[in-house]
């Protein structure tokens, strides 16, 4: 007979010594349960003596001289040493049988989706809950990117996104019924949600065919849909996060219809941000109209109570720097006593950073922010892509992020130098780790609490 992962688990957990550590696991302290048993049990004491005032304590009396009859019957024909132990058994026994059918009970109801232990899954989310409140901005595959390993440490997360976009799909949305680009709020999203959920996987879900819908995400036409429905994009994603039951939130750095312009060294002025990667030039400024967008409150909200202030990864100048491009935003950073880290890209991207070092995306960080520094260190990867990797990147006039420490070192900033890079070996490609980058953040703030 074969027999399933999830049977093998189920019939492990059956066994004795598991069940009893399982046990034990509730009595661990700070699940807030064992101080709720004790408040109920002395409610019902309360409400019974209550009852027993009530009613002139004749139920108690006849319930005690029950009782006492009970008692001296079994003293008389039982030895003591014998009846004693026995009543001790047989009350604990049936202590034990009516808490764990009630545990079962609340287990089957609340039975969480890997079919895991519910203590387990009550304590994994206490340690989140404990976690550092941590505010990330940025936007792209970048934010998400990161999204994913963090919320393995925290659940006190809050996404600060770019609505800059306007191309593909969330571009289309904007020109057609004026929407703001949903994108790069749907994937932050789905990577605070549980990956293994259907839901999930649907709001990723990208159309390939069918007259205007393809090119389109599902989760971008839920977006939309709902921010008709609920008046604006903020009460769409707080929707759409209960739907998806999301570790954290995620916002909208601003609710104001944001287009992004540069001017390049040629002289070019270029408007719209997917124009401005096309453009391929040397950009020398960035901008937006309106000029001073008007910042989402819950975003400063969030930003006065981080512990944590992560920019980036993503692209410098589409997707990290479009959220510094609201003053109050970088007011509200730079006031902050949260430890403040940029996770700076491995490979240059064509047409926004090409032969930039670490230093420069740093300087253009400080340049977007009117030369205030908002963030004290900057994690670097620390080995280079392999030969494969650098020969296939050079073929599209990408190369590594050079790391020059002594001007890094000279803008006050702390290098945390750390293996952050995934690689595919069979295409090449080089993105950040979600787990190793978390990790290497965790590693950073959890010493400063």
């Amino acid at each position: 007979m074969k027999h399933t992962i999830r049977d093998l688990k189920r019939v492990s957990r059956s066994r004795t010594p598991y069940r009893a550590k399982q046990w034990f696991k509730w009595l661990s302290p700070g699940l807030s349960l064992k101080r709720w048993l004790v408040v109920s049990a002395a409610g019902m004491v309360l409400a019974l003596l209550g009852i027993a005032i009530w009613t002139k304590l004749t139920p108690v009396y006849y319930l005690l001289q029950f009782v006492e009859v009970a008692l001296t019957t079994i003293a008389t024909r039982i030895p003591n040493y014998i009846s004693g132990p026995l009543v001790v058994i047989s009350g604990i026994l049936l202590l034990l049988w009516g808490q764990t059918r009630t545990m079962g009970s609340i287990h089957d109801a609340l039975k969480p989706e890997d079919n895991g232990e519910l203590i387990d899954a009550l304590m994994e989310r206490r340690r989140l809950h404990r976690g550092p409140h941590i505010v990330a901005l940025g936007g792209g595959t970048g934010l998400s990117t990161l999204l994913r390993g963090i919320k393995t440490y925290s659940a006190n997360i809050t996404a600060v996104v770019t609505v800059a976009d306007d191309g593909g799909s969330s571009g289309r949305l904007r020109r057609e019924i004026g929407v703001l680009p949903p994108g790069d709020i749907r994937n932050c999203l789905a990577a605070l949600a549980d990956e293994e959920t259907l839901l999930a996987e649907l709001f990723q879900y990208r159309f390939q065919g069918g007259t205007g819908l393809s090119g389109h995400s599902f989760g971008n036409l839920f977006l939309a849909a709902m921010a008709d429905i609920t008046g604006d994009l903020e009460q769409a994603v707080v929707a759409s996060s209960q739907v998806l039951a999301v570790r954290g939130e995620v916002l909208p750095a601003t609710l104001t219809d944001v287009t992004l312009w540069a001017e390049l060294a040629d002289g070019r002025r270029i408007q719209g941000e997917s124009s401005i990667t096309e453009a391929r030039g040397k950009i020398m400024r960035l901008g937006c109209l309106p000029e001073r967008p008007v910042p989402l409150p819950r975003v400063l909200e969030a930003i006065a109570q981080a512990e944590v202030i992560v920019i980036g990864p993503g692209s410098l100048y589409t997707s990290v720097i479009p959220n510094l491009l609201v003053p109050d935003i970088v007011e509200a950073i730079a006031n902050s006593s949260a430890q403040r880290l940029y996770v700076c890209n491995i490979m240059t991207e064509p047409g926004e950073t090409d032969g930039y070092t670490v230093s420069d995306h740093i300087l253009a960080i400080d340049r977007a922010c009117g030369d205030r520094r908002i963030f004290d260190g900057v994690v670097v990867q620390k080995t280079k892509p392999s030969a494969r990797a650098l020969i296939r990147y050079a073929q599209k006039q990408s190369h590594p992020v050079d790391l020059d420490l002594d001007v890094v070192e000279r803008l006050g900033r702390q290098v945390v130098l750390a293996n952050i890079m995934s690689e595919d070996p069979q295409s090449g490609m080089v993105r950040h780790d979600s787990l190793k980058l978390a990790r290497t953040l965790a590693q950073q703030f959890s010493g400063k609490r």
